[in-house]
């Protein structure tokens, strides 16, 4: 099969490539732009147009997006701008590209992509996939089955969002060191753990290239905690992936 594009928009940056699917790679390198600010949609739209036009590609567009993602519609809008909500985004993006697109929640995708290529392949039982950066991300898995648009980044933790907690964004913003920042990582695992019980925890996003600077920092627990084999590019292969279905 020849490679299908994946795009993965971000809070702070959108990035592209087209994904080798029998390898669960990218088949190129990655092109990356900023997230336009504000990130209302039209500008968004344009920036993922100029992502896909650098490789001329003319198939279909897999995109992820920072939030829940139902039927098309973007239906929450936590870390981009408002103009997001309830808009039958799917549609918008088919139309200003003029290629099939299919859209899915962003850590939903990363997920996709570490079940079936990476860190989660073969795996039974309850898992789920954090991704940490601007926000948090997860998808969670039962028996290689996505229960879809968790979003539990948004769960409370001390009276807030986690994710303004406990996010890579966060560390950053508050100046955390990566010991400070694993007690709060800890606290926050600690809440999802207590709720879904999963046998493994795979930690993804940006933050996932430095593991080695926190994951050991991390207390013991039930479940097995380990890093993104795909890293930053498995939100890009998992839009990939879902395209490559749809068609």
């Amino acid at each position: 099969m020849t490679a299908v594009f994946g795009v993965d928009i971000g809070g702070s940056g959108i990035k592209g490539a087209p994904v080798d699917l029998a390898a669960g790679a990218l088949a190129e390198p990655r092109y990356k732009v900023l997230t336009p600010q504000p990130s209302a949609p039209d500008a968004v739209i344009a920036a993922v147009g100029e992502v896909v036009d650098h490789f001329d590609h003319q198939g279909p567009v897999g995109l992820t997006f920072p939030g829940v993602v139902v039927s098309g519609h973007t239906r929450t809008a936590a870390n981009v701008d408002p103009g997001w909500l309830d808009l039958a985004a799917e549609q918008r993006f088919s139309e200003a590209l003029g290629r099939p697109c299919v859209l899915l929640n962003d850590a939903d995708a990363a997920g996709l992509a570490e079940v079936r290529f990476g860190a989660g392949r073969d795996r039974r039982g309850v898992v789920l996939v954090l991704t940490f950066g601007t926000g948090i991300g997860s998808a969670l898995f039962v028996d290689g089955a996505l229960v879809p648009n968790t979003e539990l980044g948004h769960l409370e933790l001390r009276g807030k969002d986690a994710e303004r907690r406990a996010s890579s964004a966060a560390r950053e913003r508050h100046q955390l060191t990566w010991e400070e920042w694993a007690v709060r990582l800890d606290e926050y695992l600690d809440l999802v753990e207590r709720l879904f019980w999963p046998q493994l925890l795979i930690i993804g996003g940006g933050v996932s290239r430095k593991h080695e600077k926190f994951l050991p920092l991390l207390k013991e627990r039930a479940a097995t905690v380990v890093p993104a084999e795909l890293r930053n590019d498995a939100g890009i292969v998992g839009a990939a992936m879902a395209a490559a279905e749809a068609v």
